[in-house]
């Protein structure tokens, strides 16, 4: 019987005793291979759509890396307390409050919490009367504080590239040309939220930044770097979980990077060793790149391998053919997919099980109806025009990006767009609404968002935020009002 030793950690930070976690499929060693791959969540849901503020640069997380460790008996490590999120960006990396509050929120929607935690919280959230009340109760939440390093570090998924703004796509090519992301085959689509080869990419380049952001001060130099000689925590390796995971010889079975990585027949390759209780860090980097390949539960794999929906009929006279695919036959429940492409004058209906708990992109659809009423885990409307959509409870968030007279009626716990024109939002949400600008202006939309803000809060000003405004309640037209910088430089309204 194989097995490992690790310990794990609560939600409060304590240690609990060390568990032996049992490998069934892992009985040969010599027969079998890790695969890992960058799991696809944090990068659809946790990094925003806009270039990351300026002070999310590696040289200002490794200080906040430092920063954190050294008072961790006031709340910073290794939970991050959110007093001490506030104070660290508003005081050190200069963010406005409710900026600083988006990102801590949205890294929390990623944590792995039961409905009724999460309703718990919710019910206490709305029943707070004054500014003062929510944020007491705010300030009894933590996160993992290096897994929100990481959280932080990914933010530059988006970030503007001056070279790719001059001459195009760089050169050579950060992926092969033949590794679609949509459902023609050809790669078109610039949404790096989606594309896992990008994310692929994105984690293989700044591999080395991640491993030094979780290395103990004491591990680093003075110019903080890593050594040959440096050692990773556990810890820290179970805090590159929220990126990474795996399997062995391909099975269903998918474990988290540390279990994996403390798995004793792996000693050998990733270079722990029993006597420091820590991994060397060349040869844990060796390892990670090694073993890193594409995600078997990501959009290209959901496109290339996954079923084939005939949801959707074709009309007489288009040249374009509905393709709707999905992965729910073949991954597990949290991984599920539904991408949908071309839907052309259709009205499409759907409440099944393929739905529950998927993410699902809608992308270049016109002149239809679409009701997709199950439970969603989040939508990404992408490029569509003149169409109605009408979605189930979404558990994180809706975003659109480049659509122009769609109607969105729906439940979710944050809406967002970007460079959208003519559409009318009805939806209930807990959040304020972000209106994402990419240089292009928001003309002619119209709001019936109807948020859970409690009473005496005030209206947040988006000059002092970066924050959507005036989207608290009621009908709101938003005509062509000029862009707004936000913290870092990004423009958001």
């Amino acid at each position: 019987m194989s097995g490992v030793l690790f310990c794990l950690s609560d939600l409060q930070g304590r240690r609990s005793p060390l568990l032996v976690v049992e490998f069934p499929e892992l009985v040969k060693m010599d027969q079998s291979m890790v695969h890992l791959w960058v799991k696809t969540e944090p990068f659809i849901v946790g990094a925003l759509q806009i270039p990351p503020p300026s002070k999310f640069s590696m040289h200002y997380l490794r200080k906040m890396s430092t920063y954190v460790r050294t008072r961790a008996s006031e709340g910073c490590y290794p939970r991050l307390f959110w007093p001490m999120w506030r104070h660290i960006a508003c005081g050190k990396l200069q963010l406005a409050k409710d900026l600083a509050w988006l990102y801590f929120e949205i890294f929390d929607s990623l944590v792995e919490r039961t409905p009724e935690e999460r309703l718990e919280w919710a019910e206490v959230v709305s029943s707070c009367t004054s500014e003062e009340e929510l944020e007491k109760q705010r300030n009894k939440l933590s996160v993992d504080t290096l897994q929100f390093l990481l959280f932080l570090y990914i933010q530059q998924l988006n970030k503007i590239s001056l070279r790719t703004s001059l001459i195009g796509e760089e050169w050579p090519s950060p992926r092969d040309k033949s590794q679609s992301d949509n459902l023609t085959g050809k790669s078109t689509c610039q949404n790096k939220n989606w594309n896992d080869y990008t994310h692929q990419a994105f984690v293989q380049n700044h591999l080395l930044d991640l491993l030094e952001l979780l290395l103990d001060p004491d591990q680093l130099t003075a110019s903080s770097h890593s050594t040959h000689g440096s050692l990773v925590s556990p810890e820290a390796v179970r805090a590159l979980s929220f990126l990474i995971e795996g399997t062995v010889n391909k099975t269903r079975t998918v474990h988290p990077l540390h279990e994996l990585a403390l798995w004793q027949p792996l000693h050998v390759k990733n270079g722990y060793s029993k006597i420091t209780k820590a991994f060397s860090f060349p040869k844990l980097e060796v390892w990670l790149r090694a073993c890193l390949t594409g995600s078997p539960f990501g959009t290209s794999a959901c496109l290339k391998s996954g079923k084939k929906l005939a949801w959707a009929q074709q009309v007489e006279g288009t040249t374009k053919r509905a393709k709707i695919a999905c992965n729910a036959h073949m991954v597990p429940e949290v991984h599920r997919m539904v991408v949908m492409s071309q839907v052309y004058k259709q009205t499409l209906a759907k409440s099944s099980d393929t739905l529950v708990g998927a993410h699902v992109k809608i992308h270049r659809c016109n002149e239809s109806f679409i009701y997709l009423l199950s439970p969603l885990r989040s939508v990404t409307i992408e490029k569509c025009r003149n169409s109605t959509f009408v979605l189930g409870p979404v558990q994180t968030a809706i975003h659109l990006h480049s659509c122009d007279n769609v109607k969105v009626i729906g439940i979710c716990h944050r809406l967002s767009i970007s460079s959208t024109t003519g559409c009318t939002f009805n939806i209930l949400t807990p959040t304020h609404p972000l209106i994402l600008l990419d240089g292009r202006r928001h003309d002619r939309n119209t709001w019936g968002a109807a948020t859970c803000i409690p009473e005496g809060t005030e209206s947040t000003r988006a000059e002092d935020t970066g924050l959507a405004k005036n989207c608290e309640g009621g009908r709101t037209n938003q005509g062509s009002e000029e862009a707004v910088p936000g913290a870092g430089g990004e423009q958001i309204l």
